[in-house]
């Protein structure tokens, strides 16, 4: 039941592990491509690091204007709020003024006086000739001019004007916003009208009289002795002075202003900008035209300043963003700019007072408030034009390089002399290098040199090739391949000679002449256990073991000699460089792959090999591999999960029982199950009963009858692509 269970969930973590294998194989071979590209294409770097700088040179600027804007907007908010709270202190005080002077004990009389006159049509007549009309101008008369005021009025509760300190208004019935100023006042209390312009004739700025002049009024109740408002007073106010000088105190820059407007969005306050005004044709170019009541707030689409004309009339112009928004009711900000009623870009911050029916806004040109923004956007762009043209000349400088260093290595080997060796024919080439026939300048004996493609070099790949030499050469047993020599040539172009070879590999073997018999198969198969026991003892892993790297030649007048080839994959069993080989990547060729191999990369042992030995044997006897499949990702999962089919039954023949036995002992899924090593496989297979024999008086048979067959095939290694996939974390691990 135990077991029935493990290997339920055995089944389920490999299934379970699936999909994200499948995931990982696209995404780890795109990064490893990657990888490769930039460790054999150096002159990639510069550009590289200069995208790298430019990009984070960009969120710098970024980060720094974002935070230049969020500093501009609270400067233009403090401005704001401090204008409007100026605003809104001097109009209460001339609320208060003005309440003062309506409380006058002495004004309540001929206030009363007045009201007693009787309408009709001598009303005005009689109001200006009543003693009350002299008196009420002697005592306000001295307070005007110490106010700043420039006129009054005393209004009834029924809008007529009972005096003024002039004689045109007295006994008019007032109309319109006047009407409704003057009874909201007379109902709650004192308060400042909105500019507005005035239908009687008013004072200049040269004492003239005029109409349509800007007014504006302060104005209170007076009261009677029971609190009940009769009349209401009120001080005549000129918009251009103080109530525009308010909101000009505090500006941000040269080109900042405050003012106010109207939900129409006429401009209430006069405007800096009134000589440029005139100048664009907004204002008439008189001495005396101001901006005040005069310009309307709207978007001309176009910089009028710089000279450029609208295509629509004024009239037919939107609001400007800000106008629009106020006059809705809004208090906003807007820190990345809209153009102003000149049509010049603009920042600002507006609000809405609703208890005086007007807006305020302030607001600077963009230029002049980003100014130091645009200075360090030009500094940004000026340092990344330098950072790109000196990374355009490294990279040139690198590639002309890069160059000079393949063409001298390509010079090299077409000149056919490695150091001491001569190169001859090339006889063989893979994805880590190229395999020549050589010629020792002295010992004149043939060689192998294997040396490295000068245009994939790369370090990790270096290294491996590296750690390959020093590996096979640490191994002295007859049936492993034997180094002669290696080493760098001043090119750089790393290399090493070992014997020279002539037969075939056992995948080229099977393929030709079909599976081999059992004796001949297990021949072969001890000779490779022989010199994998020598490795295992030293501590060694192949990890690559497959027919492909097992050569099949003749030696001191013994055919059917095998030398095990390609030590590229070796590794420590007790420790590794993870910068050669990942101990998290799969690495071997899929056909011949250890289920741990897959599922637990880092903790291969010397029964790995082992299992790839019993996949060789079984390739052997019956010509097939354990597994095949479709894909790499379909072979890999049946190594982990499927019983493999007995030998004898993809052979079609009986095996003897104790062969077939230790073979598939061999491809168990657990290591435990298998023997322990190449030497413990070896004993395991001199116990075993053959059917037949095969000794080396068949070998030289066999190799005499197909000698010219034989002789096809020259090398001293099968340079196979190799299978390595990075699948960290791909399959849950058994439990222990």
């Amino acid at each position: 039941m135990k077991s029935s269970a493990n290997l339920r969930l055995g089944r389920s973590s490999v299934g379970r592990a699936t999909g994200r294998l499948t995931r990982l194989l696209a995404g780890s071979t795109r990064l490893r491509s990657t990888g490769r590209f930039f460790r054999r294409q150096m002159w990639a770097w510069p550009l590289v690091a200069a995208v790298i700088l430019g990009v984070a040179g960009m969120l710098v600027n970024r980060a720094v204007e974002r935070e230049m804007r969020q500093v501009r907007e609270e400067e233009l908010k403090t401005i704001l709020n401090a204008d409007v709270k100026a605003l809104q202190i001097w109009m209460v005080e001339q609320g208060r003024n003005t309440q003062f002077l309506a409380d006058d004990e002495q004004l309540l009389p001929y206030a009363k006086e007045l009201l007693s006159t009787g309408e009709g049509k001598d009303t005005e007549r009689a109001l200006l000739q009543t003693k009350a009309q002299a008196e009420i101008r002697n005592r306000l008369g001295p307070r005007l001019k110490a106010c700043g005021h420039t006129g009054f009025f005393l209004v009834s509760p029924k809008g007529i004007v009972l005096a003024a300190e002039e004689d045109a208004p007295v006994g008019k019935l007032l109309g319109g916003y006047r009407l409704e100023f003057f009874e909201r006042v007379r109902t709650n209390g004192p308060s400042v009208s909105k500019p507005f312009r005035s239908s009687l004739l008013l004072k200049d700025d040269q004492g003239e009289l005029r109409a349509n002049l800007p007014t504006m009024f302060a104005a209170a109740p007076v009261r009677d002795e029971k609190g009940v408002a009769v009349a209401v007073l009120g001080m005549r106010i000129r918009p251009e002075g103080e109530f525009t000088e308010i909101l000009q105190v505090a500006r941000l820059g040269k080109s900042g202003e405050t003012y106010a407007f109207d939900r129409n969005g006429l401009l209430l306050s006069s405007s800096r900008f009134d000589d440029d005004l005139k100048r664009i044709g907004l204002l008439v170019d008189l001495p005396d035209s101001h901006s005040v009541l005069t310009l309307e707030i709207r978007d001309p689409g176009v910089d009028m300043v710089i000279g450029e004309r609208p295509a629509k009339r004024r009239h037919e112009q939107p609001l400007t963003k800000m106008a629009a928004d106020a006059a809705a009711g809004n208090r906003g900000c807007d820190p990345e700019g809209y153009r102003d009623y000149r049509g010049v870009p603009v920042v600002g911050a507006w609000t809405w007072l609703p208890e005086y029916d007007f807006g305020v806004v302030t607001e600077v040109d963009r230029d002049e408030a980003f100014a130091p923004v645009f200075v360090l956007r030009r500094a940004f762009w000026a340092l990344m034009g330098l950072l790109g043209l000196s990374a355009v000349a490294i990279f040139v400088a690198m590639v002309v390089m890069s160059r000079q260093q393949v063409q001298l290595q390509r010079a090299v080997l077409q000149a056919k002399q490695l150091g001491q060796y001569t190169l001859e024919d090339k006889i063989g080439a893979g994805n880590m290098g190229t395999v020549y026939r050589a010629r020792h300048a002295m010992l004149r004996r043939p060689t192998a040199v294997k040396l490295l493609d000068p245009e994939k070099v790369s370090d990790s790949g270096l290294a491996r090739f590296e750690r390959e030499v020093q590996a096979t050469s640490a191994l002295t047993h007859p049936n492993t391949i034997q180094i002669f020599d290696y080493g760098r040539t001043p090119e750089r172009i790393f290399y090493y000679a070992m014997e020279l070879l002539e037969g075939m590999n056992l995948d080229d073997l099977v393929a030709r002449h079909g599976a081999l018999s059992e004796a001949r198969a297990i021949y072969l198969l001890r000779q490779a256990c022989g010199s994998l026991a020598e490795a295992h003892a030293s501590g060694f892993i192949h990890r690559d073991v497959k027919p492909a790297n097992m050569f099949l030649t003749v030696r001191g007048g013994l055919h059917d000699f095998v030398k095990v080839l390609d030590f590229g994959l070796v590794k420590t069993a007790e420790s590794e460089d993870a910068n050669l080989t990942s101990a998290n990547a799969v690495t071997g060729t899929p056909l011949y792959l250890s289920p741990e191999a897959v599922t637990r990369p880092d903790q291969l042992d010397a029964r790995a090999d082992v299992y790839a030995l019993g996949a060789v044997a079984y390739f052997l006897l019956t010509g097939k591999p354990v597994f095949d499949g479709r894909t790499v990702m379909e072979i890999v999962l049946k190594h982990t999960r499927e019983t493999p089919v007995a030998p004898s039954v993809r052979r079609g023949a009986a095996i003897t029982p104790e062969v077939e036995s230790l073979i598939l002992r061999c491809l168990a899924k657990s290591p435990t199950d298998r023997p322990a090593d190449a030497a413990a496989l070896l004993r395991e297979i001199d116990r075993c009963p053959l059917r037949g024999s095969w000794n080396a008086d068949d070998a030289a048979n066999w190799w005499r009858e197909h000698h010219d067959d034989t002789m096809k095939t020259t090398g001293p290694v099968a340079l196979t692509e190799i299978f390595a996939l990075d699948v960290t974390g791909a399959f849950d691990r058994p439990a222990a």
